[in-house]
């Protein structure tokens, strides 16, 4: 990857990065995970609890990622840190499993759950139609104009952010309290300590997944080595807050039995605080919520193929990129999973595995703030993770512990997970045939001094 490759004009703004990383947090999750975690636990404390686990855990792993994205402030998130940290087979491995269903399967899956709001305010539409319509829309949008896309962006994370600030304040106003105590009872540690907790912590940390959004387009950022790190904490700040405060919401107005099993928990709430039309209208505004969480990655996804593609011969077609610079080819190849996904509604399969092989990532991601401490003292890191070693730590802690649960809670969607990876590694030793554009991370290093000193 050549230096005047990463030097062109930068597009996205620190407002705008901090939108994708919003955008990208909030999506299905928070709308639908709480009715399976009142099925085995019914305390109000340990529920919020759960939702500030959660949100610690993002926040730790925002706060490392921070670091690695302020040192190597180029796009392709995993991808480019652990081929630099580690090894190109590693940061690979990583790639491809985002390139071929890490960004579209939750893509199709909020295209899904968007049709599915829209229908059933509308049922004559067809909510696969509403969705591909919407995919497609979104991807031309954003492979047409950098400045546009921006603003687009923009536009409908702050139309979601007000829907769900909108929800809190009429939920605290209108609806009736539910008579469900939030302070800690002497039962609450163990239930924290328990196998549902655990495996309730699994969705909950899906949910807050996409906190890392804004390292994917890092190199399109202005002021990449101050603005990555405020934009991913930053973003991770508010959600914390956002869902903390909609899940107590959730809590305080809907008695728990009629959210225990249920998917559509937002509607569910709604209805209690507005009734059934204002639950209807509610439905609409969530399915334009969900604009932005398609949008923000459609955004991101494509800056990891971009990035192989600048890196593995075998690939370079995809890192073609328009006359805005533009990876549009990129774009084209994310629209036709996800467009495979839609069709054939296997994106529910795809999703159940995509929790052992995205937390396996991560995990070696924050870890890789350690390993690139030791191995290269001398690196100018600009931003340096607050709270290091203990933050870091946290979010290895968490992740391990949720590996563990899930290769023995779900055995087969995580071997799934490492079936991928086993494919994934197939096709790097094929494609390293022809050299690689890079071969250790002290290339990496080299490259940001370069960087550094041409920016001063």
């Amino acid at each position: 990857m050549s230096l005047s490759q990463q030097q062109k004009p930068k597009a996205i703004g620190l407002f705008t990065a901090t939108c994708i990383v919003v955008a990208n947090m909030i999506g299905t999750g928070v709308f639908t995970s709480l009715g399976f975690q009142v099925v085995d636990i019914k305390s109000g404390f340990t529920l919020l609890f759960l939702w500030m686990v959660g949100g610690v855990f993002a926040l730790c792993g925002a706060l490392s990622y921070g670091e690695l994205g302020a040192a190597m402030p180029y796009s392709g998130g995993e991808y480019y840190y652990l081929s630099r940290i580690y090894h190109p087979v590693i940061g690979f491995l990583s790639g491809w499993v985002s390139v071929t269903v890490g960004f579209a399967a939750p893509i199709a899956a909020a295209a899904m759950a968007l049709g599915a709001y829209f229908k059933s305010v509308f049922p004559l539409i067809s909510s696969p139609i509403i969705a591909l319509a919407v995919v497609i829309g979104v991807s031309i949008i954003h492979s047409k104009s950098k400045t546009f896309g921006s603003y687009f962006q923009q536009i409908f994370t702050i139309l979601k952010v007000l829907l769900i600030v909108v929800l809190i304040v009429c939920g605290l106003f209108l609806a009736e309290p539910q008579q469900l105590g939030f302070l800690p009872l002497t039962g609450d540690v163990n239930l924290i300590f328990s196998s549902p907790f655990a495996i309730s912590l699994v969705y909950v940390t899906y949910s807050y997944s996409g906190w890392n959004a804004a390292v994917y387009l890092a190199s399109e950022i202005e002021e990449p080595e101050k603005n990555l790190p405020r934009s991913l904490i930053g973003g991770t700040l508010v959600v914390m807050g956002l869902y903390l405060l909609l899940n107590f919401i959730f809590l305080y107005t809907t008695p728990i039995d009629q959210l225990a099993g249920k998917l559509e928990v937002g509607s569910i709430a709604a209805n209690q605080i507005f009734g059934a039309f204002g639950a209807k209208i509610m439905g609409i505004l969530i399915s334009f919520g969900l604009i932005s969480s398609i949008s923000s990655m459609v955004l991101a996804g494509p800056r990891v193929t971009q990035a192989i593609g600048e890196d593995i011969p075998l690939f370079k077609m995809l890192a073609r990129k328009n006359s805005q610079g533009i990876p549009y080819l990129a774009i084209l190849v994310q629209l036709f999973i996800v467009t495979v996904l839609i069709l054939t509604s296997s994106f529910e399969a795809v999703l159940t595995y995509l929790g052992f092989t995205l937390t396996l990532s991560s995990f070696m991601t924050v870890l890789g703030v350690f390993v690139s401490r030791f191995r290269y003292p001398e690196a100018h890191r600009p931003y340096q993770t607050w709270g290091y070693p203990f933050t870091p730590l946290i979010f290895l802690a968490i992740s391990l512990w949720m590996l563990v649960y899930l290769l023995i809670d779900k055995p087969a969607e995580s071997l799934t997970g490492m079936g991928t990876l086993l494919i994934g590694l197939i096709v790097y030793f094929v494609a390293s045939k022809n050299k690689l554009g890079w071969t250790s991370v002290e290339e990496g290093t080299d490259y940001i001094s370069a960087y550094k000193t041409e920016q001063k």
